[in-house]
């Protein structure tokens, strides 16, 4: 099995359970935040919608530059599935064509001129675009916790959902 293989089927997989979370996320409360420094839940969740892509555009190059960090936020709730698709495809049209040397060669982020990062390439994708993701999903679990809404299951049962395995 090629590296890229391996990292497309994880990103597959955890896409049906993001989907999930993204769903739950309440229209009413897309500006809220849990602390001023906090990201809104709206920003939060396109965050969380749109990290595939995104960081798999970066990866495509041998280097780039670093992005700036400002995040938009979601206008509708109704955006978020369709964007995590579209963020999914995205990131498996622009992965599928490496191969395990390309996936394994340093891969560069500057700051200017300054380099800040240099990983092999597949460190990066699986650092980033793949547990930053699962950072920033946990995040929005709290975030509807705090809001009150029903936490789906992602990794097994939930206090919402205890028989998410019932039957499995």
């Amino acid at each position: 099995m090629r590296i890229v293989d391996a990292l497309i089927g994880e990103l597959e997989q955890e896409a049906k359970a993001t989907a999930r979370v993204l769903a739950r996320v309440p229209e009413a409360h897309l500006t809220w935040k849990p602390h001023p420094k906090s990201y809104s839940l709206g920003q939060l969740a396109l965050h969380v919608a749109t990290v595939p892509g995104n960081v798999a555009a970066l990866a495509a190059s041998d280097v780039a530059q670093s992005p700036g960090f400002a995040q938009a936020a979601a206008t509708s709730t109704g955006e978020l599935v369709p964007a995590l698709d579209a963020s999914v495809a995205r990131a498996r049209e622009l992965l599928v064509g490496f191969d395990d040397s390309a996936m394994t060669r340093t891969w560069r982020l500057l700051n200017g001129e300054r380099e800040i990062l240099a990983i092999p390439r597949v460190a990066f994708v699986r650092a980033v675009m793949l547990n930053h993701w699962y950072h920033h999903r946990g995040q929005l679990l709290v975030y509807l916790r705090l809001l009150d809404v029903s936490v789906p299951s992602v990794y097994g049962p939930t206090a919402d959902e205890p028989n998410a395995f019932a039957g499995a």
